[in-house]
């Protein structure tokens, strides 16, 4: 069964594809409304969301900046987008984005339905019997694997570049392969099929199709917006080199980390979704020149080593470590300690800021030099609060205050916490105390 968020400024047109769909015969246990993108962005952040289907233009956060901000908070969520205008441009970023659909209004039912079952049957899960799984891995993955020869050369990259592209012919290759840059990232993906603490054990052939299959997994997920290659390598790890040129980076070069961080979230959840491995994800920083690709490899492979001191977390980025601040690793008390204060000072940002409209996760995680990812785990450890929560109750305590000794107006309060309309403030109200602010007034 699947949950479904319908978005849109227009109550009539949520209200009439919410039934649309409740009369579908579609495996949907809840659909979710709202009409804005603040709205929709809470409902992604507290509720399990399989499908967003949003509307595009919609005031003050339009449907591309919330499929920006929902695939930064949860990377997997599916998207299909309507709007009243035909745009290139609208149609463009939002398939950069990963939308499944553009539709167009007025809406055509079968239409819209069709999609929406298209996106449904590509996310129901196999079946979690291994030999069932690999017998229909080919209705799902390409099965494809980088030549052998191709991988030795990539290998032989991440460990030696200056040698590497010393030699002319390995330079050919590297040519055929189209690395051109100049920037670029390395990311390594290592699955718990040897460990000794795992309680499974895995017979040579199931190793073999397991890792065929998560390959296969990265290519899938890398193909959809990234320029990259995936390959195996040693230590039985899949390894991912991604690359930008001059005029994508820059793009977009500040969001650079935060998309990595999604990337690296997206191929857990997916291995972990088909091949119930709890993969471990290593993200190293971006550097410009195929000479340092051995500092990213390094920085992909020490990024995976905390999972040893973190066994619960299981994407992790090079940068989140200051490692630059340290001459030796440091000690379980020195990390215990860097992790409380990136914690302290996330409360301390979000204690001034909780009120601010459009507050998110990732602006906190910017003041403190951490990925999203990174900072949420920490919070969630060490407060046992997710860290929206914590600035819903923060919201929440505040406006309860105001409703109980103050005579501002139910509009009042939800600006002065951060709610952009009286009536999503009372939603999230409701759900949080269990009555109304009217009913809590009387």
């Amino acid at each position: 069964m699947f949950n479904i968020l319908v978005v849109d400024d227009e109550p009539l047109i949520v209200k009439g594809l919410s039934s649309l769909l409740a009369s579908s015969g579609l495996e949907i246990d809840h659909i979710y409304t709202a009409n804005s993108g603040f709205e929709a962005l809470d409902c992604i952040r507290m509720e399990d969301i399989d499908l967003l289907v949003t509307d595009i233009q919609m005031g003050a956060m339009s449907g591309i900046d919330l499929m920006q901000h929902a695939k930064l908070t949860k990377p997997w969520v599916q998207t299909i987008v309507i709007s009243a205008h035909e745009t290139f441009q609208y149609a463009q970023m939002a398939v950069r984005l990963g939308a499944k659909d553009y539709l167009i209004k007025p809406l055509n039912s079968e239409q819209f339905l069709d999609s929406v079952r298209n996106v449904l049957l590509k996310l129901d899960k196999p079946s979690p019997e291994l030999d069932t799984f690999m017998s229909g891995i080919s209705e799902s993955f390409r099965l494809e694997e980088t030549q052998p020869e191709y991988s030795q050369l990539l290998t032989e990259l991440l460990a030696n570049p200056d040698k590497v592209l010393a030699d002319p012919r390995s330079l050919q290759k590297i040519d055929a392969l189209n690395l051109q840059g100049p920037f670029f990232s390395v990311i390594k993906i290592k699955l718990p099929l040897s460990d000794p603490g795992s309680e499974k054990k895995y017979c040579a052939n199931d190793k073999r199709l397991l890792c065929y299959a998560a390959l296969n997994i990265a290519k899938e997920l890398m193909d959809q917006e990234w320029n990259s290659i995936a390959f195996y390598s040693p230590e039985g790890e899949i390894t991912i080199i991604i690359q930008w040129d001059e005029k994508s980076y820059e793009e977009s070069s500040s969001g650079q980390i935060n998309r990595l961080d999604v990337l690296g979230r997206s191929l857990h959840f997916n291995i972990h979704k088909y091949l119930h491995l709890h993969a471990v994800i290593g993200i190293s920083q971006i550097l410009k020149g195929l000479p340092f690709m051995n500092v990213l490899n390094r920085q992909a492979s020490k990024a995976i080593l905390w999972n040893k001191e973190h066994s619960d977390h299981y994407v992790f980025y090079y940068g989140d470590f200051n490692w630059n601040n340290y001459a030796i690793d440091p000690s379980a008390e020195e990390l215990h300690t860097r992790s409380n204060l990136i914690v302290q000072k996330a409360k301390e940002y979000i204690d001034e800021n909780y009120a601010q409209k459009g507050l998110t996760i990732h602006e906190v995680a910017k003041k403190n030099h951490v990925s999203p990812n990174y900072l949420s785990y920490l919070f969630k450890k060490n407060t046992g609060f997710n860290l929206w929560e914590y600035v819903i109750k923060l919201r929440m305590e505040e406006s309860r205050e105001m409703i109980l000794n103050t005579d501002l107006r139910r509009y009042e309060i939800a600006e002065r916490v951060g709610y952009e309309s009286p009536e999503h403030f009372s939603k999230i109200f409701k759900k949080y105390y269990g009555i109304s602010p009217s009913e809590l007034k009387k």
